[in-house]
């Protein structure tokens, strides 16, 4: 993996995980927040994916690494979710 090629697979997995806080409705953090949710949600969404059986919708070839689109973007507010419910304050 090159230099240029794990630039691209960082600024994808951020798009994802962006994508991911908006949905759940995540506005804390930032760009390393939105990355780090990108990846966690990939491995979230690839293992809810393979368990179910399911295929893997649209991949996205980054050098010799695929990045599972729409699975990161369903992982990521799936996590986001669970760290809402489980962070909620009490009034």
């Amino acid at each position: 993996m090159t230099i240029t090629d794990l630039l691209i697979l960082l600024i994808v997995a951020g798009l994802c995980g962006a994508i991911g806080r908006s949905i759940s409705g995540y506005s804390h953090g930032g760009c390393l927040v939105s990355i780090a949710l990108g990846f966690i949600g990939a491995l979230i969404g690839l293992w809810l994916a393979r368990t179910l059986r399911l295929p893997e919708l649209f991949s996205v070839h980054i050098g010799t690494t695929s990045f599972p689109i729409v699975w990161s973007i369903i992982g990521s507010a799936l996590f986001v979710a669970l760290i809402t419910l489980l962070t909620r304050r009490r009034d």
